[in-house]
Protein backbone atom coordinates (compact mmCIF):
# COMPACT_ATOMS: atom_id res chain seq x y z
CA UNK A 1 0.00 0.00 0.00
CA UNK A 2 1.45 3.19 -1.40
CA UNK A 3 1.41 6.23 1.09
CA UNK A 4 -0.08 9.51 -0.23
CA UNK A 5 1.56 12.46 -0.58
CA UNK A 6 0.76 15.36 2.15
CA UNK A 7 1.25 17.69 -1.31
CA UNK A 8 -2.21 16.20 -3.27
CA UNK A 9 -4.19 16.46 0.17
CA UNK A 10 -3.87 20.21 0.20
CA UNK A 11 -3.74 20.97 -3.61
CA UNK A 12 -7.50 19.53 -3.62
CA UNK A 13 -8.37 20.93 -0.22
CA UNK A 14 -7.28 24.42 -1.69
CA UNK A 15 -8.87 24.00 -4.92
CA UNK A 16 -12.40 22.93 -2.54
CA UNK A 17 -12.11 26.24 -0.74
CA UNK A 18 -11.52 28.15 -3.75
CA UNK A 19 -14.69 26.86 -5.43
CA UNK A 20 -16.63 27.59 -2.76
CA UNK A 21 -15.37 30.87 -2.40
CA UNK A 22 -16.21 31.29 -5.74
CA UNK A 23 -19.55 30.27 -5.53
CA UNK A 24 -20.81 32.14 -2.74
CA UNK A 25 -22.48 35.27 -4.27
CA UNK A 26 -24.73 37.43 -2.05
CA UNK A 27 -27.99 37.35 -4.75
CA UNK A 28 -31.12 39.07 -3.21
CA UNK A 29 -33.89 36.38 -2.71
CA UNK A 30 -36.35 38.79 -4.19
CA UNK A 31 -35.41 41.13 -6.86
CA UNK A 32 -38.17 43.09 -7.11
CA UNK A 33 -38.39 46.68 -6.09
CA UNK A 34 -41.05 48.30 -4.11
CA UNK A 35 -42.07 52.14 -3.44
CA UNK A 36 -43.27 52.93 -0.45
CA UNK A 37 -46.27 55.36 0.82
CA UNK A 38 -46.61 57.11 3.68
CA UNK A 39 -50.02 59.07 5.11
CA UNK A 40 -49.15 62.42 5.98
CA UNK A 41 -51.58 65.65 7.07
CA UNK A 42 -54.76 65.61 8.16
CA UNK A 43 -55.63 61.58 7.88
CA UNK A 44 -52.55 59.71 9.34
CA UNK A 45 -54.48 56.87 9.44
CA UNK A 46 -57.38 55.37 6.91
CA UNK A 47 -60.07 54.52 8.61
CA UNK A 48 -61.64 53.55 5.68
CA UNK A 49 -60.78 50.38 3.55
CA UNK A 50 -57.54 50.38 1.07
CA UNK A 51 -57.77 48.54 -2.40
CA UNK A 52 -55.20 48.98 -4.60
CA UNK A 53 -55.31 47.77 -8.17
CA UNK A 54 -53.30 47.89 -11.63
CA UNK A 55 -54.75 47.45 -14.81
CA UNK A 56 -52.95 44.86 -16.81
CA UNK A 57 -55.14 45.74 -20.04
CA UNK A 58 -58.31 47.31 -20.87
CA UNK A 59 -60.73 44.51 -19.13
CA UNK A 60 -58.21 43.22 -16.33
CA UNK A 61 -56.49 44.56 -13.10
CA UNK A 62 -54.32 43.23 -10.76
CA UNK A 63 -54.77 42.89 -7.39
CA UNK A 64 -51.96 44.76 -5.13
CA UNK A 65 -53.71 45.44 -1.87
CA UNK A 66 -56.78 44.12 -0.62
CA UNK A 67 -59.51 45.86 1.82
CA UNK A 68 -56.53 47.10 3.89
CA UNK A 69 -58.14 48.75 7.39
CA UNK A 70 -56.21 50.98 9.31
CA UNK A 71 -53.27 51.46 7.88
CA UNK A 72 -50.97 54.72 7.78
CA UNK A 73 -48.21 53.76 5.36
CA UNK A 74 -47.64 50.89 2.33
CA UNK A 75 -45.63 49.36 -0.18
CA UNK A 76 -46.84 48.83 -3.93
CA UNK A 77 -44.45 47.20 -6.74
CA UNK A 78 -43.11 48.99 -9.20
CA UNK A 79 -42.86 47.46 -13.03
CA UNK A 80 -39.34 46.92 -14.56
CA UNK A 81 -39.18 48.65 -18.00
CA UNK A 82 -42.44 50.67 -18.40
CA UNK A 83 -42.10 54.31 -17.83
CA UNK A 84 -44.81 55.18 -16.03
CA UNK A 85 -47.40 52.92 -13.71
CA UNK A 86 -50.87 53.07 -13.17
CA UNK A 87 -52.62 52.41 -10.00
CA UNK A 88 -56.14 52.50 -8.69
CA UNK A 89 -56.86 53.33 -5.16
CA UNK A 90 -60.09 52.68 -3.94
CA UNK A 91 -61.52 53.63 -0.23
CA UNK A 92 -64.78 51.72 0.84
CA UNK A 93 -66.40 53.17 3.73
CA UNK A 94 -68.13 51.18 6.40
CA UNK A 95 -71.81 51.43 4.38
CA UNK A 96 -69.77 50.26 0.85
CA UNK A 97 -69.35 53.17 -0.54
CA UNK A 98 -66.58 53.77 -2.47
CA UNK A 99 -64.29 56.68 -3.77
CA UNK A 100 -61.73 55.78 -6.03
CA UNK A 101 -58.53 57.87 -7.51
CA UNK A 102 -56.04 57.26 -10.57
CA UNK A 103 -52.32 57.84 -9.31
CA UNK A 104 -49.79 57.96 -12.44
CA UNK A 105 -45.97 57.52 -11.77
CA UNK A 106 -43.37 57.76 -14.20
CA UNK A 107 -39.79 56.97 -13.56
CA UNK A 108 -36.58 56.19 -15.52
CA UNK A 109 -35.36 52.38 -15.25
CA UNK A 110 -31.74 51.79 -15.11
CA UNK A 111 -30.63 47.84 -15.28
CA UNK A 112 -28.86 47.04 -11.91
CA UNK A 113 -26.46 44.24 -12.32
CA UNK A 114 -25.23 42.18 -9.31
CA UNK A 115 -23.84 39.16 -10.84
CA UNK A 116 -24.46 36.80 -14.04
CA UNK A 117 -25.17 34.59 -11.46
CA UNK A 118 -28.15 36.78 -10.08
CA UNK A 119 -31.36 37.51 -11.62
CA UNK A 120 -32.01 40.79 -13.68
CA UNK A 121 -33.03 43.63 -11.76
CA UNK A 122 -34.02 47.94 -12.24
CA UNK A 123 -34.04 50.40 -10.06
CA UNK A 124 -35.87 53.61 -10.62
CA UNK A 125 -35.25 57.29 -10.69
CA UNK A 126 -39.23 58.95 -10.18
CA UNK A 127 -39.33 61.90 -12.43
CA UNK A 128 -43.24 62.73 -11.51
CA UNK A 129 -47.22 61.61 -9.87
CA UNK A 130 -50.55 62.98 -10.15
CA UNK A 131 -53.87 61.65 -9.23
CA UNK A 132 -57.33 62.65 -9.53
CA UNK A 133 -58.53 64.18 -6.37
CA UNK A 134 -61.54 62.25 -5.47
CA UNK A 135 -60.50 61.05 -1.95
CA UNK A 136 -56.59 61.64 -2.40
CA UNK A 137 -55.77 65.50 -2.03
CA UNK A 138 -52.09 65.38 -3.16
CA UNK A 139 -48.98 63.09 -3.09
CA UNK A 140 -45.78 64.41 -2.77
CA UNK A 141 -42.30 62.69 -4.18
CA UNK A 142 -40.00 62.26 -0.96
CA UNK A 143 -37.27 60.02 -2.16
CA UNK A 144 -36.67 59.63 -5.87
CA UNK A 145 -34.29 56.84 -6.18
CA UNK A 146 -36.39 53.15 -5.85
CA UNK A 147 -34.00 50.30 -5.03
CA UNK A 148 -34.48 47.57 -2.46
CA UNK A 149 -34.57 49.58 0.52
CA UNK A 150 -38.44 50.42 0.75
CA UNK A 151 -37.74 51.38 4.57
CA UNK A 152 -37.61 55.41 3.61
CA UNK A 153 -41.33 56.62 2.45
CA UNK A 154 -41.10 57.29 -1.93
CA UNK A 155 -44.21 59.38 -1.60
CA UNK A 156 -45.85 61.05 0.70
CA UNK A 157 -50.03 60.91 0.15
CA UNK A 158 -52.29 63.22 1.66
CA UNK A 159 -56.14 62.20 1.34
CA UNK A 160 -58.84 64.03 2.12
CA UNK A 161 -60.66 63.67 5.57
CA UNK A 162 -62.50 60.86 6.23
CA UNK A 163 -66.21 61.40 6.39
CA UNK A 164 -66.99 58.52 9.02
Amino acid sequence: MKARRPGNYYAVLLSALLFAACSSIDCPLNNAVYTSYKLKGDVGMLSRMLTVTSPVDSSRDTLLINLAANVDSFILPISYNRPEDVFHFTLTDQDGNETTDEVRVTKDNQPHFESIECGPSFFHTITGVTCTNNAIEKIEINNKNVNYDASKAHFYIYFKGDSE
